[in-house]
């Protein structure tokens, strides 16, 4: 039996991760769906591992990919995965949380 989780990306996650795939895209034919598919790869891991993966800021959870300079920052809900940020790791830390 497959576990199923929803997860709902906040808008500003959603822009985030848009900019960064057509940004590699733009760099390099291949490297943002390259980059997409690193991004599912890291929301299916935290999907089997919601708990697993350590604080950024309060509540919110960081998985950090590991080919591209980038964290999910998410939060477990009770009934779902929140992805708050595709964040840069070179960008002003915490700038997502007035987001």
């Amino acid at each position: 039996m497959t576990k199923h989780t929803n997860i709902i990306f906040s808008e500003f996650a959603k822009l985030e991760l848009e900019d960064a795939e057509a940004y590699y895209e733009f760099h390099q034919e291949g490297l943002g769906k390259r980059f997409k598919l690193a991004i599912k790869k890291g929301i299916e891991r935290i999907i089997q591992f919601p708990l697993s993966w350590p604080f950024e800021k309060g509540e919110v959870r960081k998985c950090i990919l590991s080919r591209f300079p980038y964290k999910i920052l998410y939060s477990k809900e009770e009934d779902h995965i929140f992805i708050i940020a595709i964040a840069h790791t070179h960008r002003e830390p915490n700038y997502w949380a007035d987001q």
